[in-house]
């Protein structure tokens, strides 16, 4: 019996009268599909994999196991910075300038999820119109929802499909910037971080610990009368790199001016990543960090499940109101109610 599945959200085929229904795919097609490079197949596998359903997951899993093979060889970007940086701007002068160059580019944009009504923008394809339009292009927004690092809950397995489908170069973007986009570094391999001319409280604030994980840092915007304070912000932030460890191993981090909005820069960007590649291939290290990579995933997603059957639990959601006010009214400890909920779940308790 072959295994077949419809990708949740997908507009209808055919030309029967009355509402369209999508066709139904089988894993075989979107297989097929996806190592064709057919985008229209590689949207609705991703998704596909970034569908909540049960009955989904396992044929998403089934995908993923089956296109894994084909994978592995593109380099991963990610990209960061503050609100009003110009990441988006800049990724499609980054993009578009990679495309001109014959590489097939997926940029892959997490869109902020607001925390009262559960929605998000997914306006990139908007903010990027000219690099949408290209051919050897694929921009894919994808909501954070409740992730960590602004990084959504299946960037990792659309990353892959996108890798299956040919793109030889990544680009992840993250919704902002702070510790926790420790969880966009942990899926690529070359981290750029984005600052503004004039931006020194700015890093002192907020970025102390994303310039440590950053293998490039790039002043945006260094155009017109901005030009001077960026070349002000090179020289404040480049002895600072200097008393720091490298966020790579056998790699010596620098900062560079350029501009979205003109293309100054960005041939140099593009440069440092390929002098990152050839250094630091050939020594294992893009292949040490991957599969270290793999392994934390696993871990993240051990604790994801258990989380979820955790909260899920009755014997826990029944307990959980009463411990918390007691809690509360200060009867019992955090460690204590934290306890017994976890004896509840695991069987031990009442």
């Amino acid at each position: 019996m072959e295994t077949s599945a419809t990708a949740p959200g997908t507009p209808g085929e055919g030309a029967n009268p009355g509402p369209r229904r999508p066709r139904q795919l089988t894993v075989d097609d979107y297989v097929a599909g996806i190592l064709a490079g057919d985008r229209g197949v590689l949207a609705r596998g991703i998704t596909l994999v970034e569908s909540t359903s049960r009955q989904h997951e396992v044929l998403a899993q089934e995908l993923l196991s089956r296109v894994m093979p084909h994978t592995g060889k593109a380099k991963r970007l990610g990209v960061t910075g503050a609100p009003g940086v110009g990441k988006s701007t800049f990724i499609e002068s980054f993009g578009c300038f990679l495309a001109d160059q014959g590489r097939r580019v997926a940029v892959l944009t997490i869109d902020p999820t607001s925390s009262r009504s559960g929605g998000s923008i997914l306006g990139d394809k908007t903010r990027m119109e000219r690099l949408s339009q290209l051919p050897n292009a694929f921009i894919r927004p994808s909501p954070s929802g409740d992730s960590l690092g602004g990084v959504a809950r299946r960037t990792r397995e659309t990353l892959l499909l996108c890798e299956a489908a040919g793109f030889d170069t990544i680009i992840v973007e993250s919704v902002g910037v702070g510790q926790t986009d420790i969880a966009l570094r942990s899926m690529v391999d070359f981290f750029l971080l984005l600052l503004l001319p004039g931006g020194g409280d700015e890093l002192q604030g907020i970025k102390k610990g994303i310039v440590e994980i950053a293998d490039l840092v790039a002043i945006n915007k260094a155009d017109g009368d901005n030009r001077l304070r960026a070349e002000q912000t090179r020289a404040e932030h480049e002895p600072a790199l200097h008393y720091i460890q490298p966020a790579t191993a056998g790699w010596k981090s620098e900062v560079v001016l350029c501009s979205a909005l003109t293309g100054e820069g960005v041939r140099q960007i593009w440069d440092r990543v390929l002098q990152f590649y050839a250094a630091l291939e050939p020594k294992g290290v893009i292949g040490a960090r991957r599969r270290q990579q793999t392994l934390d995933w696993l871990n993240d997603l051990i604790r994801d499940e258990l989380r979820r059957r955790f909260y899920s639990d009755p014997k826990v959601t029944a307990r959980l109101p009463a411990l918390q006010d007691a809690l509360l009214r200060g009867e019992t400890t955090p460690v204590l109610a934290a306890r017994t909920l976890l004896e509840l779940h695991q069987g031990g308790g009442r």
